[in-house]
């Protein structure tokens, strides 16, 4: 079972002072930011580009774990390569050959991960579980944030736990939207390592705690 992680949402953070959020999450004492990328097409909204994480990238040595909600994500693995991601996540239902661009960011020397909305089939993961470093469950439909939980993506956590362990595999098992120290037991107990927590973190009055509770 791989450790527990707490990923706080740049998203979540103050848009006018992102160095400032960065350094509330290393305060929390978490190791890994969480940096969703929209384009307006593959979901509703716009958030930022690659210089953010550039720009951001000599300031701490937080792991970047990048989420593409792109249509096309496969375009700009080598811009956030050389933006300082260490991880680049893409959604199975963008348009793009899912096993070419996770093999272009692999080749790129980034891990890799597949993520599905709280509506795929989870079984579309299949083919590409023994070529990921993670696996992301959407608990809300991506664009914004502050939403509610999906109950009904408990049921694709467990499928895909389910498969880890019956591939002896190590993929990290991620979940991001609605996540709170409720919403985040029930996930963990569904099979989730890894939390994505924006709003509930940058809100708690006591973040370090938070972040506690949700991986106790």
């Amino acid at each position: 079972m791989n450790p527990a992680v707490v990923a706080p949402s740049l998203l979540a953070a103050n848009h006018g002072a992102f160095a400032q959020g960065v350094r509330t999450v290393e305060e929390a004492g978490l190791t890994w930011l969480h940096v969703d990328i929209m384009d307006g097409h593959f979901v509703p909204n716009i958030s930022f580009g690659p210089q953010v994480v550039a720009d951001l990238r000599p300031l701490t040595k937080l792991h970047f774990d990048v989420h593409l909600m792109l249509s096309h994500p496969d375009r700009y693995v080598e811009a956030f390569a050389q933006a300082g991601a260490e991880r680049l996540t893409v959604h199975v239902e963008a348009d793009h050959d899912v096993a070419k661009t996770i093999a272009a960011i692999k080749s790129a020397g980034l891990s890799a991960g597949i993520a599905m909305n709280p509506d795929a089939d989870p079984r579309r993961l299949l083919p590409y579980l023994d070529s990921v470093d993670l696996v992301l469950c959407m608990t809300v439909f991506p664009g914004f944030g502050g939403q509610s939980f999906i109950p009904s993506v408990l049921d694709s956590i467990r499928f895909i736990a389910a498969e880890r362990a019956k591939r002896g595999a190590s993929f990290r098992l991620e979940v991001d939207g609605g996540i709170t120290v409720e919403t985040g037991r029930r996930c963990r107990e569904a099979g989730a390592d890894t939390f994505v927590a924006g709003t509930a973190f940058f809100k708690a009055p006591d973040r370090k705690a938070f972040a506690a509770a949700l991986t106790a």
